[in-house]
């Protein structure tokens, strides 16, 4: 481990070692300026977390949709790629199969992370706990500590602040073994034969459900015995990653028109027969060794786990290589409290990046991570750096978690409606399609927005191409 620079205050201090926090460290270092990562792993370890490297993903392996023209997460992995982004850098080297998805080998992940930043000669890592506001001389900090932040920090920001945390819960699905699904039942498809950026049009291990199997499964889900939360058990759920089981409580439809929906998709053991429901499993690591289940966050106890999800044809065999859980995730009122360059206004030493913006999902808190990490570097620089424009995903973050799109004027203690949010096209101004075609005849709504996404993610690029153009970081002399 390279040393700690002799004066704290030249360096910038990141705060956390996940993916905003190593993405920031990163883009801060390529600037030229001095960073010195803080990661309480393995010290103080976390309700989440397996090991003790960086960046390491906790949840699905997915990055989700890598398509930049239709798919605004998409998009926004383009304009990272474009601002020489750590995390897609890694992302793109160990992925696996997963359709029209970006998902990777968590480990392999986890380890090029680590060991390109412990080899770049102005990072140093320190691997302590944080216990309380950063030191005073620390005059450049980003507060990288996501859903998962220390007890001790999470009291000291919430005095700071004044306000009380925001919070939601955050599931974790299963990991099975691949050896033991029963591909006499399952089989290997995309839905729609799709391929991803590997090519494989194959990704996906289908497990197909008929109403009746379809059914008690849905019963089995409502009968079985959840984790109960007596501290937080009036803390809503995001639903981008919702319980599998609190699917299924809001009607026994849900799930088939959800994770379960059997769309696309034909059983290669059977075809002339239409699954009712289908449960896909993605691959997990490079090996292909592991399996995790598409959509099947949990909150079921683990006694019970594998005897419900052993119900599922071509999972009566399953062998576990992790169940599912359940932990908490905290974000802060970033509309009320950041400025646009995510500074803390009550100390803008500070700066906060990730998930504890108030942003959900993996490719988004790195994004906020990268931004950071840019504003930081460009203020040690003497100068400033504005954010992206808004018609880029990059810009749309920042101008949903600093209320950009939010009237936050409009009572003494700004929204109180503030959520988590992935990037989505609703976030960037929209644009206008042509209604008919140059043959005059009507386009279909269904082709008018999907040429609508296009038009949005090409504009999107050439603005970010613009904004890098003319706003390059650099470090002071």
């Amino acid at each position: 481990m390279k040393p700690v620079p002799d004066t704290a205050a030249q360096a910038v201090h990141v705060v956390g070692g996940g993916l905003a926090g190593s993405e920031a460290a990163w883009q801060v270092a390529q600037a030229g300026v001095a960073v010195v990562l803080h990661e309480m792993r393995p010290v103080r370890g976390t309700a989440a977390h397996q090991g003790e490297g960086l960046a390491e993903l906790v949840c699905s392996n997915s990055f989700r949709s890598d398509d930049w023209a239709y798919n605004a997460v998409g998009l926004l992995h383009a304009e990272m790629r474009r601002c020489g982004s750590l995390i897609m850098a890694c992302a793109d080297a160990n992925q696996v199969p997963a359709g029209g998805a970006l998902a990777v080998d968590r480990e392999a992940f986890s380890d090029a992370v680590t060991r390109r930043l412990e080899q770049h000669p102005l990072i140093s890592i320190v691997r302590e706990e944080l216990a309380g506001l950063p030191p005073a001389d620390w005059s450049s900090v980003i507060l990288a500590t996501g859903p998962l932040t220390s007890p001790a920090l999470s009291q000291a920001i919430l005095g700071l602040t004044g306000e009380g945390a925001l919070s939601f819960f955050d599931a974790i699905a299963p990991i099975v073994h691949a050896e033991t699904i029963d591909m006499g039942v399952a089989w290997r498809q995309s839905r729609y034969d799709k391929e991803g950026p590997g090519g494989d049009a194959a990704a996906y291990i289908n497990c197909p459900m008929d109403k009746a199997q379809y059914e008690a499964f849905i019963q089995a889900l409502l009968d079985g015995p959840k984790t109960e939360f007596k501290e937080w058990e009036n803390v809503p759920y995001f639903d981008g990653c919702l319980p599998i089981e609190v699917m299924a409580e809001r009607g026994p439809e849900t799930l088939r028109h959800g994770p379960m929906k059997p769309m696309g998709l034909t059983n290669a053991h059977n075809p002339g027969v239409k699954a009712y429901a289908v449960v896909q499993l993605r691959q997990d690591n490079a090996l292909g060794t592991l399996f995790n289940m598409v959509g099947f966050q949990t909150k079921l106890k683990h006694a019970v786990q594998a005897e419900v999800f052993r119900t599922i044809p071509g999972l009566q065999d399953a062998q576990f290589a992790r169940l599912g859980g359940l932990h908490r995730n905290t974000f802060i009122n970033s509309p009320r409290l950041l400025d646009p360059a995510l500074r803390l206004k009550a100390d803008p030493r500070l700066r906060f990046a990730g998930q504890v913006t108030g942003v959900e999902g993996y490719v988004e808190s790195a994004a906020v991570g990268l931004l950071a990490g840019r504003f930081a570097a460009a203020e040690r620089g003497g100068g400033t750096l504005p954010a992206p424009p808004p018609t880029t995903a990059l810009g749309a973050l920042i101008g949903h978690i600093t209320g950009g799109h939010l009237d936050v004027e409009r009572t003494e203690k700004g929204p109180s409606s503030f959520q988590p949010m992935n990037i989505n096209y609703g976030l960037l101004p929209p644009m206008e399609t042509p209604k008919r075609g140059p043959d005059g005849k009507p386009i279909p709504l269904k082709q008018r927005g999907r040429e609508k996404k296009k038009l949005m993610s090409e504009r999107a690029l050439r603005d970010l191409d613009a904004w890098l153009a003319g706003h390059r970081v650099e470090a002071a002399e």
